[in-house]
């Protein structure tokens, strides 16, 4: 039986497949995340305020849950994406930065999903408009 490739040829085809599968896992990361875009309307900023009912600090993003008080009294609960946990620690938050029934200015991104109440944040303080961390940065440069 003849061999179906030569020496040179198979030497090719295994270098050429180590090659391939080792640009896929080096370029895998960077598909995996997202832009925000698709998802969060920068043309369509909203500010909210209300009280925090839940904040998950877990891989991917953390959430902000927010119960918003409409005009007849009703409470609307709010999803606020916020960056990857790695990055919130690493400007000093913590799972601990927001406890349940604090009450939070919110300024972002309007999701694009129709009858959805999520926003991706911009710019988040206190109540009283002081920063959720001492010192703490609370608003993303404009983009000019």
């Amino acid at each position: 039986m003849k061999p179906r490739f030569s020496g040179r040829e198979a030497l090719f085809t295994a270098a050429a497949s180590v090659f391939v599968i080792g640009v896929s896992l080096l370029l895998a990361p960077v598909l995996a995340h997202h832009a925000s875009g698709p998802f969060y309307d920068p043309e369509d900023r909203v500010e909210i305020q209300g009280t925090v009912t839940r904040f998950v600090f877990r891989n991917p993003h953390a959430f902000l849950f927010v119960d918003v008080p409409g005009a007849s009294g009703d409470a609307t609960e709010w999803q606020v994406e916020l960056g990857a946990p790695i990055s919130l620690r690493r400007t000093g938050w913590t799972p601990d930065s927001l406890t349940v029934g604090t009450v939070v200015n919110v300024t972002g991104n309007k999701s694009r999903a129709e009858g959805t109440f999520g926003l991706c944040c911009v710019r988040m303080t206190r109540e009283d408009g002081s920063p959720i961390l001492s010192g703490g940065r609370v608003e993303e440069e404009d983009v000019q």
